[in-house]
């Protein structure tokens, strides 16, 4: 990975208050960390930063920071982690990672797909992407931007593994080789809809509109069998009442 140059300041904004006034002045606050020193806040460019990113084929860069005003003002850093506001999708910080030529050094690099799979060509399968990023380890400069993976003569079926991977001399794919990073999947045969419950139940409208004249022939003689009850009560009140 080739290096990129990038300035940076020394930061004493710490507060929320004074990193968003921070962010309003077009800078990104920033922190570098590394195993032979110390952290330290920094701030860079936002125009600058952004910049870079957008001509990264990720966001895995190898940045010569020169840090103005300070004891060690040159220092080479992997860019570890960019922060993007939820929303907006502006950078808000970012963290980086001082390293030294000489070290090796283990970072998650992405994979990307080349081509159009024969299976999903010819066949209409499924292209699977399953592993989007892979873990190496390398020297800051062998360290590749991005993997490319090759598809074109999939069939369905088929799949790459993360052995298979092609990856640039002095790299070293870390992880289980056997993991598959992308595959192709057979076409989805059309389902048949069984009947469902509901639909079983369609030809029974009939019948529960049976079992409602049913329920009403047996309540008319119910209804036949009340209208004595009133008749009583009349025969009841004919009678004198006894002294």
């Amino acid at each position: 990975m080739k290096s990129v140059s990038l300035k940076a300041w020394p930061r004493s904004q710490v507060q929320r208050a004074e990193v968003k006034k921070l962010r309003a002045s077009g800078r990104v606050p920033a922190t570098i960390y590394g195993s032979q020193n110390q952290p330290q806040n920094l701030e860079v460019v936002t125009e600058e930063l952004c910049e870079l990113l957008n001509h990264s084929a990720s966001e895995n860069l190898l940045v010569d920071l020169t840090v103005q005003n300070d004891a060690r003002s040159q220092r080479l850093a992997l860019l570890q982690d960019v922060q993007h506001h939820p929303l907006t999708g502006k950078v808000i910080h970012v963290d980086f990672h001082e390293v030294l030529e000489t070290e090796m050094v283990t970072v998650f690099v992405p994979v990307e797909t080349v081509g159009e799979p024969a299976g999903v060509k010819n066949g209409g399968g499924t292209l699977e992407h399953i592993m989007f990023r892979v873990k190496v380890r390398s020297l800051p400069k062998d360290l590749p931007e991005q993997i490319s993976v090759d598809v074109t003569p999939l069939e369905i079926g088929k799949s790459l593994h993360l052995g298979d991977l092609v990856v640039p001399a002095g790299v070293t794919i870390l992880g289980d080789k056997h993991l598959t990073v992308v595959a192709v999947a057979a076409p989805r045969a059309e389902e048949v809809v069984a009947p469902t419950a509901e639909g079983a139940k369609a030809a029974g409208d009939v019948e529960m509109t049976k079992e409602k004249k049913e329920e009403g022939a047996e309540a008319a003689p119910a209804a036949k069998g009340g209208d004595k009850k009133p008749e009583a009560k009349a025969d009841a009140k004919a009678e004198p009442k006894k002294k």
